[in-house]
């Protein structure tokens, strides 16, 4: 998914990106990258304070893994929204784990992740895509979108409000 009215230098950088994620999974590439910034967001280098790591534990390993997440903020919460849809692998790892999880930034944060409701995630879909640009490739609606939109596409990416973690982080 292109963003509407992206051309030239955008256009590839999210073809680029498209790319890297073919499938909606993270190709060789994707998880080096995602490996590189886990560790930064989780350490609090080089990243912007919504930048973090989730970590939660594997449903088949019973591993702690960690992926780099952007938490979205909303009405004074903060959630996290899957940019890859249903099948991602930390969605199904938060699932099986009844949401237990942990959110890195310097120190770790036990949390716990609710998912929102399919009629709540409009808003929450809308403000995501306003801080991780690096997201608007793989969500079917314009950030400028009327809310239409984002009702349209919400049933295919997953979002959690996460619980037990300030606005401060």
């Amino acid at each position: 998914m292109v963003e509407a009215g992206r051309t030239g230098a955008f256009s590839r950088v999210y073809w680029m990106k498209r790319l890297i994620y073919r499938g909606d999974r993270p190709g060789p590439v994707a998880r080096a990258l995602n490996a590189f910034w886990a560790r930064q967001y989780g350490a609090g280098r080089l990243s912007r304070a919504r930048d973090v790591t989730l970590e939660v534990r594997g449903r088949t390993s019973g591993r702690m893994l960690r992926f780099p997440v952007v938490l979205a903020d909303l009405d004074g919460r903060w959630y996290l929204v899957s940019m890859l849809g249903e099948n991602a692998n930390w969605v199904r790892n938060v699932r099986a784990g009844d949401g237990s999880a942990v959110i890195r930034r310097g120190a770790d944060h036990d949390v716990t992740l609710t998912e929102v409701p399919v009629g709540e995630r409009a808003p929450i879909l809308r403000r995501y895509l306003d801080v991780a640009p690096g997201a608007r490739p793989h969500i079917a609606a314009d950030r400028g979108a009327p809310a239409a939109d984002f009702e349209r596409v919400a049933p295919d990416h997953p979002v959690f409000r996460v619980d037990g973690l300030d606005q401060t982080g």
